[in-house]
């Protein structure tokens, strides 16, 4: 899940009207756009700001995806630059790992939200637009070529496995593989944010910062491992 505690930008795109019947004119669910500015492939792109590309070494080891942008990523246009950015920045620290030497992006590419006064709260994506943003996040691991994905949170895992009914339960902090490459499924740091009392907080903190630690480990295992 995504921050959603910064206050909304001054500017947002207003949202298409259906043209003709048609409830989704401008969406062309198998559009091959070059670029993530261009793409129509599901209606998220009318509300949010701008997309959010991945960012991060082109030939990292590790990957990380998140769930989508949040408030701050969507008025910025960079991935975790938010409270939960910070927190992934703090993990990975104690893990050991500059974010520098990593990849990070999220399985959708523009922010999904809902106005509530005068801030604009984050929503989870439908797996339609989960299916949608593929396109991308398929682009993005044959470009890295990480060896090693980690998974933050239940979404990530869905797309990144592309199995829409699996449980952030049945794969948390074992590594399984994925797309041919190593995945470790942990908890989003919003997940961490907004736990219910500090006690939750710090093991969901130590979850997070054990899950990188492993996928460390796994990123510097010789191809095959032992």
């Amino acid at each position: 899940m995504s921050d959603d505690r910064s206050p909304a930008p001054a500017r947002k795109r207003a949202a298409a009207k259906p043209r003709g019947g048609d409830p989704n004119p401008d969406v062309e669910p198998d559009q091959q756009p070059s670029t993530l500015d261009a793409c129509r492939r599901c209606a998220l792109w009318r509300d949010a700001t701008q997309p959010v590309p991945g960012a991060g070494a082109a030939r990292a080891t590790i990957m990380l995806v998140g769930e989508q942008p949040g408030d701050r990523e969507d008025i910025e246009g960079k991935p975790f630059v938010g409270p939960a950015g910070a927190l992934l920045d703090a993990a990975l620290q104690e893990a050991g790992i500059r974010r520098t030497d990593v990849y990070v992006t999220n399985a959708v590419k523009h922010f999904k939200w809902t106005l509530r006064g005068k801030r604009r709260l984050h929503r989870t994506p439908a797996q339609r637009e989960v299916e949608a943003c593929s396109y991308w996040l398929d682009r993005e691991l044959k470009k890295v070529r990480a060896t090693v994905i980690v998974a933050l949170g239940a979404t990530a895992l869905r797309a990144v496995r592309d199995e829409p009914a699996a449980r952030l339960q049945d794969y948390f902090g074992q590594p399984s593989d994925a797309r041919g490459r190593q995945l470790v499924a942990t908890w989003h740091p919003s997940y961490v944010l907004r736990a219910p009392d500090p006690q939750a907080r710090e093991r969901a903190r130590a979850d997070l910062v054990a899950a990188l630690q492993l996928a460390a480990k796994l990123a510097s295992e010789p191809a095959g491992g032992d």
